[in-house]
């Protein structure tokens, strides 16, 4: 029997500056299910196969709760950790088990309805087209011009703040935020202030829907009345950071990751235009492919855990690398590095979770893909890369995958 001491010594330092996410993907894939890897000085194991992360998912003794963390007992890690706001962003059905989660999931579950989502698909149409118009119009005299600024990002966060009702004049102010949270370029005392004007800014939001509520995410979060006491204002501010945080980042890097594939593949872009195979299908191979969530932080193990033999050991930080568990051909097959939508096999993967905590924004983030992928080749066929695919760079963000920009070529 193994313990976590013996996998990967020394372990693998990710790259904040994600400058070769290929290779270090591969690197965490070779070393078996699971590898120990350094994220900014502070030592985690990761899981890297599909079948394991798909167990230790549902596994009671992995929390979510950072009290279970031994560095953080111990005082190895601190506030000043620059990856802190992503293990402990505040009180939330995103970091608490059991019973406890189970209330915060079902009001929001109730406040997330289908109906809500579906109504705002005309809404997303409206603003895909007003973005395709808007890419036209800040295009440069060669039809050059940045599909991440003008189209891929403000489109999700439009789509989530007026979901929640925030207001429209709030998303400029609001995508700085978010930058600056996510960037480890960014200084951690800054971060930190960044985290308590986003803090002020929803219970601001949360005050104000609970004195006049109207038709939006945030009221129904507020009123909902199912599943045990009502969400303290604590609880509904951490659920809306956590939800548009995470929920526009996603649908930012699926949109570009979608198309960055479907533009290296064009015999696969030819059959998507001709019908022969569904929009719905270059998401999920995207999803699968290049997950806009690289490295999940993080679950603690509450006891000894053992995993065919290996153990995972109480007080252990356990991170879900979901781009190798997307690459892991046991699961996806042999070609699993290769962006095919014609694959045989079916494409199961679990980049938005599994078991408990996995994502309550799913179905929206297709739905913003399923519209804005035919969108995008249907007002540009003739749209290409403004520079070799291979070029393209992720910003400095550990656990997101995302682009740093994605400058295209309008019209061939």
């Amino acid at each position: 029997m193994s313990h976590a001491q013996d996998v990967a010594t020394p372990p693998l330092v990710i790259d904040p500056l994600v400058r070769d996410l290929d290779a270090e993907t591969e690197q965490l894939r070779t070393g078996g299910p699971f590898a120990r890897i350094d994220l900014l000085g502070v030592p985690a194991l990761t899981v890297t196969r599909h079948a394991v992360a798909r167990s230790l998912l549902t596994d009671p003794r992995l929390v979510k709760d950072i009290g279970a963390w031994g560095l953080w007992q111990s005082g190895a890690v601190t506030r000043q950790w620059p990856l802190i706001g992503m293990v402990d962003p505040g009180r939330s059905m995103f970091t608490v088990d059991g019973a406890e989660h189970r209330r915060l999931r079902v009001k929001t579950a109730q406040a997330i309805t289908p109906r809500r989502l579906e109504a705002q698909r005309p809404y997303i149409v409206q603003l895909t087209e007003q973005l395709l118009d808007e890419l036209e119009k800040q295009a440069d005299p060669e039809g050059h011009v940045d599909l991440k600024t003008v189209f891929a990002q403000p489109l999700p966060m439009g789509v989530v703040c007026t979901l929640m009702g925030v207001p429209l004049s709030a998303i400029p102010h609001q995508m700085r935020l978010w930058k600056s949270f996510f960037s480890l370029l960014t200084p951690q005392d800054e971060r930190l202030a960044v985290m308590e004007e986003l803090n002020q800014i929803f219970t601001d939001l949360v005050r104000e829907k609970a004195a006049h509520p109207a038709d939006d995410l945030t009221s129904a979060l507020i009123l909902a009345d199912e599943g045990g006491e009502p969400l303290t204002e604590e609880e509904v501010v951490g659920n809306l950071q956590s939800m548009i945080g995470a929920g526009h980042e996603t649908t930012v890097s699926l949109i570009l990751n979608s198309v960055r594939g479907l533009l290296s593949h064009p015999d696969q872009l030819a059959l998507v235009l001709d019908g022969k195979i569904p929009w719905d299908t270059v998401v999920e191979e995207a999803l699968r492919w290049d997950p806009p969530v690289s490295h999940l932080l993080m679950r603690f193990a509450v006891e000894d855990i053992d995993v065919d033999g290996f153990v995972v050991p109480k007080g252990e930080g356990v991170v879900i690398s979901y781009r190798a568990i997307g690459r892991d051909t046991d699961q996806h097959g042999p070609h699993a590095n290769s962006f095919d939508i014609t694959r045989a096999t079916p494409i199961r993967h679990m980049t938005f979770g599994h078991g408990p905590h996995i994502c309550p924004g799913a179905a929206l983030s297709r739905l913003e893909a399923s519209i804005a992928l035919p969108g995008i080749f249907t007002r540009y066929p003739d749209l290409r890369a403004a520079l070799p695919l291979h070029e393209l760079r992720k910003m400095p963000v550990l656990t997101q995958n995302d682009l740093e920009t994605f400058p295209v070529r309008l019209h061939g």
